[in-house]
């Protein structure tokens, strides 16, 4: 699969993993191929160096000089608006709903799975209805043609012999 997204000074990714995993940062600078500068004065990351494999690279970009100051990091954020992108993305739903799930309870889960099965009966329930509905109007569609072709047949003109 292509990458979508190229590690670039400026840069907006998830920290996937560690003490800040799903806080917003930007790559401020590259030290190495392994690591970068990161820096989120908004999400509540500190200005720090941190491995690529920890990061989840983002669709967002600041148009930053590298190594560049966190008020203007600050600055540029609140500009191009990214919290509240970000919050829009499916990326963004998908982690916040792992970590609801994360946080259930056993109990928690049990209202669930018993949640899930009062919907499924009730579509169940539904559906069934539905399907019996279904096959009572097709079998009257067919009770119908039957009952025309037999009064066409009826209808019909007796042929007559040739001479």
């Amino acid at each position: 699969m292509p990458i979508k997204h190229m590690v670039e000074i400026g840069r907006i990714a998830v920290i996937h993993f560690g003490a800040n995993a799903g806080k917003t940062a930007a790559i401020v600078d590259v030290i190495d191929q392994n690591r970068a500068l990161i820096d989120g004065p908004t999400s509540g990351v500190p200005r720090q160096a941190i491995q690529f494999k920890r990061l989840r690279l983002t669709q967002f970009r600041l148009r930053i000089p590298h190594g560049t100051s966190s008020a203007v990091v600050a600055k540029k954020w609140k500009e191009n608006d990214i919290s509240n992108k970000w919050t829009q993305t499916k990326q963004a739903n998908r982690l916040h709903a792992f970590n609801l799930k994360q946080e259930m309870t056993d109990f928690d889960r049990f209202k669930l799975y018993k949640l899930k099965q009062r919907v499924n009966r009730a579509i169940d329930r539904k559906f069934r209805v539905l399907k019996a509905k279904s096959t009572k109007e097709t079998k009257e569609l067919k009770k119908k043609k039957i009952l025309e072709k037999k009064s066409k047949k009826k209808t019909a003109k007796p042929k007559t012999a040739k001479k």
